[in-house]
C-alpha cells in the first residue's frame, strides 16, 4: 500500500496507544474487527471513508486528524 496508507496507521496507533487501548479495545469501541484494526495500523487496507469516521469517533479526536502528517503541526484552524 501507499505511504498515506502507512502514515494513517502510525497516527492511530500513536493515538491509540497514547489512550492506552488494545487493538481490540479499538475495535469494540468502533464497532468492528480487531483484525481489520490491525491491517490499518500496518498500512495494509484501503481504509473507506465510513471506516475512518468509525475509528475516529472510537478514539475521540475528529477524522482530519488521523489524515495529519505525524510531523505535521496542528494548523491553527483545525487545532484539536
Amino acid at each position: 500500500m501507499g505511504s498515506i496508507q502507512r502514515e494513517l496507521g502510525k497516527k492511530v496507533r500513536e493515538l491509540r496507544a497514547r489512550q492506552g487501548l488494545t487493538q481490540e479495545d479499538l475495535a469494540a469501541r468502533a464497532q468492528m474487527d480487531f483484525k481489520y484494526v490491525s491491517s490499518v495500523e500496518a498500512g495494509r487496507s484501503n481504509i473507506t471513508l465510513r471506516n475512518l469516521e468509525r475509528i475516529a469517533g472510537a478514539l475521540g479526536v475528529p477524522p482530519h486528524r488521523l489524515l495529519q502528517r505525524t510531523n505535521e503541526p496542528p494548523s491553527r484552524n483545525n487545532a484539536q
